[in-house]
């Protein structure tokens, strides 16, 4: 945390503040710089003090080191076992409350479900979870499926799994589970379009405008 103050800037804490409208404490530090202060963290660390450094981090409820606790814990390869991790990254999704911070953590949860995409059984789970982020999170997690250039069967099983998860979310009117299932459309529209367009076809009328619009941004005219 003392690394992270030293970098505050209270004018930016205040404009970030009012952004993201959340009555957590910002320091008004830059994502490259937090980016950098946790790049030095984890290769200072063994996997253990990593993983209690996050949690700690997590736990402060200040802004940025809650960027810095995500980015700590986001690499493709963790060994020797990264269950530890995966458990930390899910229970923050169960209580998300800010889409910024959200995606940072997404983003680490995302490898760790490449990793073991047997873990998809519990993300499936919060489907109808009553947080709004955490459904979100269902989408934001599996993006890294849609950008698959040459996905092998059991890669396009879990897209046409997540596809059901779109269909689901399709009927939620909440603009920012909108605006995730047209970003997963629109991801897939660059390796798939085949896919977004059936997808479309069958599922397209029940989405806003807007979500519409998105998903169908990147296809091939």
């Amino acid at each position: 945390m003392g690394e992270l103050k030293a970098l505050a800037d209270p004018v930016k804490a205040a404009e970030m503040a009012a952004y993201h409208k959340t009555a957590r404490p910002f320091l008004g530090v830059p994502v490259p710089a937090v980016e950098a202060l946790a790049k030095d963290w984890r290769a200072a660390c063994s996997l253990a003090e990593r993983i209690a450094l996050a949690a700690a981090l997590w736990d402060s409820d200040v802004h940025e080191a809650r960027v810095a606790a995500a980015k700590l814990l986001t690499q493709a390869r963790i060994r020797p076992d990264d269950a530890a991790v995966w458990e930390l990254i899910a229970g923050w999704a169960e209580g998300f409350d800010s889409w910024a911070l959200a995606d940072h953590a997404a983003a680490a949860g995302g490898r760790r479900l490449v990793a073991d995409p047997a873990r998809l059984d519990r993300v499936e789970g919060w489907l109808d979870h009553p947080n709004m982020l955490t459904r979100r999170a269902t989408l934001v997690m599996t993006l890294p499926w849609t950008r698959l250039t040459h996905p092998k069967p059991a890669e396009l099983a879990v897209r046409r799994r997540v596809l059901g998860w779109c269909a689901h979310h399709a009927t939620d009117r909440d603009w920012f589970m909108q605006k995730a299932v047209g970003w997963w459309l629109r991801d897939l529209s660059r390796h798939d379009p085949q896919a977004v367009r059936d997808w479309l076809s069958d599922h397209g009328a029940r989405l806003k405008p807007f979500a519409r619009r998105e998903a169908e941004r990147r296809l091939p005219g």
